[in-house]
């Protein structure tokens, strides 16, 4: 009998991406590669991960104070919701792109699913330099974003929060907007919002608590006494800055410091409250005293114990990942580090936590955030924070765990643990129709 012809599974790859740049999306496509062959009977499931649920691209139009009109470019991307929901960041930057907003939707579905959040993954993103914009430009651009991609998002359906240059002044502009054009208030449909808004105690600094959360817990793993060990951060906002504060209070040196401005070295270590409130007042790193001042390309080569890069995706290459001094990176950020660049960090033995635990408190906050919304009771800070601890402290527990069964990085765990999770739903709930 003739064997029947199977045709070969196809790769992801969608026809409105450059094959010769995918970006971080390629990133990604790396890692579910990667994690595949621990899933077991589940991987037939696999190409579910590879491919976004729903991509909107949007044409934001807005009139400038000056009487011309503008037009930015925004997305939003829905990659998994067989879990729940979507849920994730809006950003506004310059740089951003479809390929980036994909992948940093999928890291969501991996961040929810890896602490166990009964979330989806998603993102979005406008094309802009929120710098350039006064005040009103920035709320009329926010208002009808929202309003375009409101035919998806929704307290059950997709959860925007703020990302990279958003903050709770603009998730109270979109909700508004979304309870504007629903006739009724609907305060679950952002996290992230003032607390006069439904907003949550602890949610502005649960990013940079849960990175010292994690971070704590690896250290006690690898043995590293974190009374004076030397912090480098990359990015000192709501993340970065509020975990060097935290490991500044447990006894570590900040010793390098940089934003989007500038550099900052000094070995001996800075004062990183005082470090805190001069960003609060200038704006950036720039013109603190007592601190030398490096090139750019200089951070990573600073000696360090801990590395935060908390700033932007594919920070840490294969061009740099050599040069990196410390014992420890805790990624702050959203993918940080390439897979080439994670090789090579495996290979002088430097441990990584990495973004989809790491960088989880905020989402878990939200979680709590949404929480309260529905039920219109709120929690205590003190209430807030002891469970986004617990909550981050067993999840980082089980992945450490699975890392020493499968002999596997964390990160590498960490999706063994999520994808389950996600392809297990996905096969529970079958395909409709």
């Amino acid at each position: 009998m003739q064997t029947p012809f199977i045709p070969p599974v196809q790769h992801a790859l969608p026809s409105y991406l450059d094959p010769e740049n995918l970006g971080p999306w390629g990133d990604y496509l790396q890692q579910i590669d990667r994690v595949t062959p621990y899933l077991g009977p589940l991987s037939r499931w696999v190409e579910t991960l590879k491919r976004p649920k729903r991509i909107l691209v949007v044409d934001v139009p807005i009139e400038l104070d000056n009487g011309t009109m503008a037009h930015f470019e925004g997305y939003r991307v829905q990659h998994n919701t067989s879990r729940g929901p979507g849920k994730g960041g809006v950003r506004f930057h310059p740089e951003v792109t479809l390929s980036e907003v994909m992948a940093l939707s999928a890291w969501m579905s991996v961040k929810n699913a890896a602490v166990n959040l009964p979330f989806g993954g998603a993102k979005g993103g406008i094309r802009v330099d929120p710098k350039t914009l006064s005040r009103g430009e920035l709320e009329r651009l926010t208002r009808r974003y929202t309003s375009e991609i409101g035919v998806i998002i929704g307290p059950t359906k997709d959860i925007p929060a703020p990302d990279v240059n958003t903050n709770a002044q603009v998730m109270a502009w979109m909700m508004d907007t979304y309870s504007m054009n629903q006739g009724a208030t609907h305060t679950a449909v952002v996290t992230g919002k003032p607390i006069a808004l439904g907003g949550s105690l602890g949610r502005k600094e649960a990013t940079g608590r849960g990175v010292f959360t994690v971070g704590v817990l690896a250290a006690q793993h690898m043995g590293l006494n974190l009374s004076a060990a030397r912090l480098a951060v990359q990015g000192f906002g709501n993340v970065g800055g509020v975990a060097a504060l935290l490991f500044a209070q447990a006894g570590a040196l900040l010793v390098a410091v940089q934003d989007h401005a500038a550099t900052l070295y000094q070995p001996a270590g800075m004062d990183a409250q005082a470090l805190w409130q001069h960003v609060q007042t200038h704006g950036s790193v720039v013109g603190f005293e007592g601190a030398e001042t490096l090139p750019r390309d200089g951070f990573w080569d600073t000696p360090c114990d801990v590395m935060i890069p908390a700033a932007l995706e594919q920070q840490i290459t294969a061009d740099n990942a050599h040069r990196l001094q410390a014992r420890l990176i805790i990624e702050g950020a959203n993918g940080p580090t390439t897979p080439a660049a994670d090789d090579i960090l495996h290979a002088r033995n430097i441990l990584v936590v990495p973004d989809v635990i790491a960088n989880a408190g905020g989402v878990t906050v939200s979680y709590f955030e949404w929480v309260q919304d529905f039920s219109s009771f709120f929690w205590s800070e003190e209430d807030v924070n002891a469970r986004l601890v617990r909550i981050m402290t067993e999840a980082f527990e089980g992945i450490w765990q699975m890392a020493q069964e499968h002999q596997v990085s964390l990160r590498t765990a960490a999706f063994i643990s999520a994808c389950s999770r996600i392809l297990q739903a996905r096969e529970l709930r079958g395909l409709y129709p």
